[in-house]
């Protein structure tokens, strides 16, 4: 009887899944053929590296905040909103006033992501792994210190910022707004071979993922190892969220519009959440590119708009009292 029921639910998500796709993969196909008009030998090597770069951003977001939500039990907060942000706004800011952006230009751009992804990383890990603990005081505790820890990168950035020469400070400001026009093309392939290991491994495990969203003593009493699941979980978000901000900068509301899209569309087992997740995050970049640059002839302002609609969705769900 309960496969009989669940057997609906698994076509319309199937169903979902492949409407998704379709969109997402036809706005990928109009990216790269509208408006063509001279050589494709020129073309495709001009758009492919920004599309596949806004692929990639959009998966890693998408999948860490489903991932980041599921340890959280929460459906408000993103990695984005608990300081990882303020922390890349620190790192760029510090290394422009430690080395000044020409010698920063002139470092190999695997390595300094490298770099500020392993900052990234045992920020999340040593932080958040404590405050998730049973030691910790749970999610209230969780999110005052992501609001106070980002408070205090922001001002240790201001603090650089105001002695910066205005030179630095002018190139430093292009490294701090996310903008899907300028995508590091040398990074992609670090950053892609690192989302797509993390993405692969998130969906080899999206039934410990189902178990852990139950909570802690619930998933601790059915087997799962919670303590060092909780660490590899952060672990992987701050790798993925290192990704997407080295790629395009920080972006604080993305992951929740998405997320909370794919609750409403497939519900909250992972497979298909985060499968509908990051299709609908490619849909909505790479949607939102073709109809910013074709239609509207604008260029620089897909971020803002992303921002903007994602501030809204989090104001309504606050309204609404939606957390779990």
């Amino acid at each position: 009887m309960a496969d009989a029921a669940l057997r609906p639910s698994a076509r319309r998500g199937t169903v979902v899944l492949a409407c998704l796709a379709a969109a997402a993969i036809g706005c990928a196909v109009l990216y790269m053929t509208i408006g063509v008009r001279g050589s494709w030998a020129f073309v495709l090597p001009f758009r492919a590296p920004k599309l596949a770069g806004m692929v990639v951003v959009a998966v890693a977001v998408a999948f860490s905040t489903v991932v980041f939500q599921t340890v959280t039990q929460n459906r408000i907060l993103t990695p984005t909103i608990m300081g990882f942000d303020s922390l890349y706004v620190a790192i760029q800011t510090a290394l422009v006033f430690g080395f000044g952006s020409r010698a920063l230009a002139t470092l190999d751009a695997d390595w300094r992501f490298v770099g500020e992804a392993s900052v990234m990383v045992c920020f999340s890990v040593v932080l958040f792994r404590w405050l998730l603990s049973e030691h910790g005081r749970g999610i209230h505790l969780l999110v005052l210190t992501g609001v106070v820890f980002g408070v205090l990168f922001r001002s240790l950035a201001s603090l650089l910022q105001r002695v910066l020469d205005p030179n630095e400070f002018s190139a430093l400001q292009d490294l701090l707004f996310a903008s899907f026009n300028a995508i590091d093309a040398g990074l992609l392939g670090v950053t892609a071979t690192a989302v797509g290991v993390c993405c692969a491994w998130l969906l080899s495990i999206h039934r410990t993922l189902d178990v852990l969203s139950l909570g802690r003593d619930a998933a601790i009493g059915l087997g799962v190892p919670h303590r060092r699941l909780v660490t590899r979980l952060l672990f992987v978000v701050a790798v993925l969220v290192s990704a997407s901000t080295a790629l395009v900068g920080p972006i604080a509301f993305f992951g929740l519009l998405v997320a909370n899209l794919a609750y409403l569309a497939v519900g909250h087992r992972h497979r298909p959440a985060l499968l509908a997740s990051a299709l609908i995050a490619v849909f909505t970049v790479v949607g939102g590119q073709v109809v910013l640059e074709h239609a509207l002839k604008l260029d620089g302002v897909l971020g803002v708009v992303i921002e903007f609609v994602g501030g809204i969705v989090f104001i309504v769900l606050l309204m609404r009292g939606v957390h779990r």
